[in-house]
Order: structure tokens, then C-alpha cells, then sequence
């Protein structure tokens, strides 16, 4: 068996991970509250996975709702290395139609600040490097797996991530495409920056369901129109899964793996055990 955990965190539409074996399901308590749901355990193709619905199962929370730290936190004591995040996007360009996969490799950020995105403060001071904001081995896999798996796919592109939960106004719309970004959609950079500084992988399947609504050829994006789209989407993104699970080996050379290593600026000396203590699963060895 891959001795490596992968973590799935499913978005719109992805709520489960049907072809898991031996399954667990674990309530998770975190020093940051509690998390989404309950985190389902299993062995996939002889690898083992953690799932998480992003949402909670029958898609209870809004972009803004989701406790991405506990979330995260979780993922971590649970061993995971590597995250797979699978959301629903609108796309910004002509070329990524609705159906198409992208796999992200940069971001814009249109959240408002309401968004717990560190784990830091209340005694500690960290600052990670997040020039490149996802892992480009985990991307590189993900992609060729898209492609094994006959998905339209778009490597690379920027992910404009907005607070929600209204869509853009049309002038909002307009303004991402002079910016020349690829999609748009509400989650995946809270969970990036989480991941960068608990020195997890992070890689992104995002799914096109509509063309927002700057295009003058398609309708304006409904939640009716999503759904039916996400049905097909989600069906796809669960095998691209498999392939890529088969692709991710056991040991990463990725610098993922000691991203916090120089990113803590506070003196020893002055953070307190409970501090400590709290962080000790995410960047202990560097404390």
C-alpha cells in the first residue's frame, strides 16, 4: 500500500467518495472549532484517503460559513500530505466552456476579509511564501490525470476568489477579464493558505459549470444551470481522482514539505506553551 494519506475536499456537488473501502467516519475536534463534517476514512485503489465535504453533506454552509482552519487542522492530525480540492467555477475565457476542467495554479483575492485564513496570531507571528499558491507536482499530476481520464483540461490560470454568495454584478464580471484571469469562484484560496502553512500539497480540479456573466451568448450563471452541469462535472472529477491517486507517489520533493520552515518571525522565548501546544500539529518541529 502508497504509504501516503490524500486528502479529497469536495465542493459543490461532491459529497462522497463512493468507491472507498474500509470506511471510517471521524468527528475531528480542533483548537479552531469544528469542521464541516465528519471526515470519512478509507483505502482507495490501495492508497489512503480522507474526504471532506467542503459545504457539510446536503450543503449546509456558504463560502463564508466554512471553518477552512478546523478543516485543514483536521487534515493534518489525520496524516495527510497531499490535498485534492474539487470546486465549481465560472469560467472567464471563451476557451473554457462549461464542462472543461481547469487546474488553477494562481490567484487574485476578492474575499472582504471576514475569513479566517492562518493559523497565526493571538502570540505567534508567521508569514508563509505564497508566490506560487498550489503545488506544482500535485498540479502536474492532476492534470495528466484530467487527461488520462478524457476531461477537456486547461493547465495553469488565475482563480479569482470571490466572498459571495451572490454571483458578480456584470460589471464585477468585466472588470476580472481585463485582469485576464481564468475562473472565478469562492473557496479555494482560504484553503490554499491554510495547506501552505500546515506544509500540506495543495492542488485544484476546478470544474466550469457556466460562463459567469460576462459572455453575451449564454445565459447569465443560475444555480439551475450549475446543477445540471455539476452532475456531469462531479462524475468526471471522481475519475480524474482515481487516476491521480494511481500517479502520487509515497515520498515529495516538492518544497511544500518545508514551506514554514524560516516563516515564523516571533522570538522562542516568548510564545507560550498553549501556543505551542495549539500548533503543534501544523509547524511543532519548527517550535
Amino acid at each position: 500500500m502508497n504509504k501516503a494519506t490524500i486528502g479529497v475536499i469536495g465542493g459543490s456537488g461532491l459529497y462522497d467518495m463512493e468507491d472507498l473501502e474500509q470506511v471510517e467516519r471521524i468527528r475531528v475536534e480542533t483548537p479552531f472549532g469544528e469542521p464541516s463534517d465528519e471526515y470519512v476514512t478509507g483505502i482507495l485503489n490501495g492508497v489512503k484517503m480522507v474526504f471532506l465535504p467542503r459545504h457539510g453533506r446536503g450543503h449546509r454552509l456558504l463560502p463564508s460559513e466554512v471553518n477552512y482552519r478546523a478543516n485543514i487542522y483536521g487534515m493534518k492530525t489525520l496524516g495527510v500530505e497531499q490535498i485534492i480540492s474539487v470546486s465549481a467555477v465560472g469560467s472567464l475565457k471563451d476557451a473554457i466552456a462549461p464542462g472543461h476542467i481547469v487546474i488553477p495554479d494562481q490567484f487574485y483575492d476578492r474575499t472582504k476579509g471576514v475569513r479566517k485564513d492562518t493559523f497565526f496570531g493571538d502570540g505567534i507571528v508567521a508569514h508563509a511564501g505564497f508566490a506560487d499558491p498550489v503545488c506544482p507536482c500535485l498540479s502536474d499530476t492532476l492534470y495528466s490525470a484530467a487527461q488520462k481520464a478524457g476531461a477537456t483540461t486547461h493547465k495553469g490560470g488565475t482563480y479569482i476568489c470571490m466572498e459571495g454568495p451572490a454571483f458578480s454584478t456584470r460589471a464585477e464580471s468585466f472588470s476580472y477579464l481585463a485582469l485576464g484571469a481564468s475562473v472565478i469562484g469562492m473557496t479555494n484560496l482560504t484553503e490554499a493558505k491554510l495547506a501552505r502553512e500546515a506544509e500540506i500539497c495543495y492542488g485544484i480540479i476546478a470544474l466550469s459549470t457556466d460562463y459567469d456573466c460576462w459572455h453575451d451568448s449564454h445565459d447569465d450563471v443560475t444555480v439551475e444551470a450549475i446543477i445540471q452541469i455539476i452532475h456531469q462535472n462531479v462524475a468526471m472529477a471522481k475519475n480524474i481522482i482515481r487516476h491521480a491517486v494511481a500517479e502520487i507517489g509515497s515520498e515529495r520533493s516538492c518544497s511544500c514539505t518545508h514551506s514554514m520552515q524560516f516563516a515564523v518571525i516571533t522570538d522562542r522565548s516568548v510564545i507560550s506553551e498553549e501556543v505551542k501546544q495549539r500548533l503543534a500539529p501544523i509547524i511543532g518541529k519548527y517550535l
